[in-house]
């Protein structure tokens, strides 16, 4: 694999451009990202946040640009090196077949695991460490189709932390939750000691979350930087149509975006 100096880059990003049908779906994107930082991308529909990711992690065929993840170029990496740097959680998971929990969470250690070998006693350790750590001990032999929605997340989360990697990417994962489960959710994965990126669809998550936070606009990033220099009432009303105010949360100590719509 080729390498690159990228200093103590977790993610090196470099004009990746990405088209579909003739239509430009993301173009000369440039990301930076640190170890341990949690970063959000923030946009509005359709701006390319999935589109982006799913280039990263290498599900789309970028036309242009190269992706690093710790010097090392993404597209050069076996799905099992991959599987080893990355754990990768998708806004889109259609499982049809009703495996248990404990099942679900094991998929995560499968580029750990020798050709038949099957899972090892360090497997079951690590996953029942995980299922604990997304507050599902006891619901080791439950179907996951019989979860509620919440439950199915955590228990996406683990199998993604069961991989044991450094870099984990989201793709919206608390999109479809209620309010509870979404912080629950985000707490779970601010305590984790690793590199995330996600998509965010709630600013006052990205705010309250992110260090570092990439907003997107038509398939471009048009600011990169903390949640204080990027989600400005100006820029939040430029990007998203509406307008808002900042509030301080001493208890978060951070801004809260209070939105102010026209009432009919």
């Amino acid at each position: 694999m080729r390498e690159t100096d990228n200093g103590d880059l977790k993610l090196l990003v470099e004009g990746l451009s990405y088209s579909m049908d003739r239509r430009q779906i993301i173009e000369d994107i440039d990301l930076r990202i640190r170890p341990g930082s949690f970063v959000g991308i923030v946009g509005p529909n359709g701006c390319g946040k999935s589109t982006l990711l799913k280039n990263i992690y290498q599900v789309l065929e970028a036309d242009r640009g190269v992706v690093y993840l710790d010097g090392h170029r993404v597209d050069q990496m076996s799905n099992r090196q991959r599987a080893h740097s990355m754990a990768v959680m998708q806004q889109e998971n259609n499982i049809e077949f009703d495996l248990s929990v404990y099942e679900m969470v094991l998929l995560g250690r499968f580029s750990h695991q020798k050709v038949l070998g099957g899972s090892s006693a360090e497997d079951q350790r690590i996953v029942f460490k995980c299922i604990d750590e997304v507050g599902l001990k006891g619901y080791e032999k439950r179907h996951f189709l019989s979860l509620s929605g919440g439950e199915k997340q955590r228990t996406l989360i683990a199998r993604a932390l069961a991989q044991e990697t450094s870099f984990i990417i989201l793709d919206e994962p608390i999109n479809h939750l209620d309010i509870g489960y979404q912080y629950q959710i985000m707490n779970i994965l601010k305590r984790q000691k690793l590199t995330v990126l996600s998509s965010i669809h709630d600013l006052n998550i990205a705010v309250t979350y992110c260090d570092q936070v990439i907003l997107m606009s038509q398939g471009h990033v048009v600011a990169s930087g903390s949640p204080e220099e990027t989600l400005l009432p100006d820029r939040i009303r430029e990007l998203f149509g509406i307008d808002c105010q900042l509030v301080w949360n001493e208890k978060t100590g951070c801004n809260n975006i209070l939105y102010s719509p026209e009432m009919i």
